[in-house]
């Protein structure tokens, strides 16, 4: 009977202890881009990257990968320029440049030149590719360069749908894309 009555207390206190074990709450994953607000731009079309950096999530480190570049044969030759606006920060004045396709714009008065590369009209990114999805221009993108003194200050894309995203950032000017001219 001892033993009997040893064997059900014993039981019951291994219950207990492993009963009342705290249990630790498991963190919730964010999906990639929801750890930065848009600035009341509302929800990004896909392809967009998000705000804050690689994915949007501060603390996460990823490594820099160069996305290959590709235009279409249903855009290719389809655009010969883009419209750019360069605003004056100073004089609070903006000027609208047309700009060919691969061609530079010098800044007046100032040391900054635009080197405009590749347009595309529908711009969607995904893990290794840019590219673009149509030759409608619902998400129209332009690859620039800008150079400072000859100095590289700035490379990526102006949006112009959300020109708030990757801004280039300058003291002095600021740039938008306006919209892009069709070939022909």
């Amino acid at each position: 009977m001892n033993k009997k009555l040893m064997a059900v207390a014993l039981s019951i206190m291994l219950a207990g202890f492993f009963a009342c074990k705290k249990k630790e709450q498991q963190p919730v994953p964010l999906a990639l881009g929801t750890g930065s607000p848009t600035h009341g731009m509302g929800a990004l079309p896909q392809g967009y990257p998000q705000p804050g950096g690689q994915g949007g999530q501060q603390g996460i480190t990823m490594s820099k990968v160069e996305l290959q570049i590709v235009v279409p044969s249903n855009v290719k030759g389809k655009w010969s320029a883009v419209k750019i606006v360069v605003e004056d920060r100073t004089t609070k004045k903006a000027q609208e440049y047309t700009v060919k396709l691969n061609s530079d714009l010098q800044i007046p008065n100032s040391n900054l030149k635009v080197a405009v590369g590749d347009f595309l009209p529908d711009f969607k990114m995904d893990a290794s590719t840019i590219t673009s999805v149509s030759n409608e221009a619902n998400n129209p993108a332009v690859n620039v360069k800008v150079f400072e003194g000859g100095k590289e200050v700035f490379k990526g894309w102006l949006y112009s749908r959300f020109p708030a995203i990757h801004p280039f950032e300058h003291p002095k000017f600021g740039l938008e894309l306006k919209g892009a001219v069709k070939k022909g």
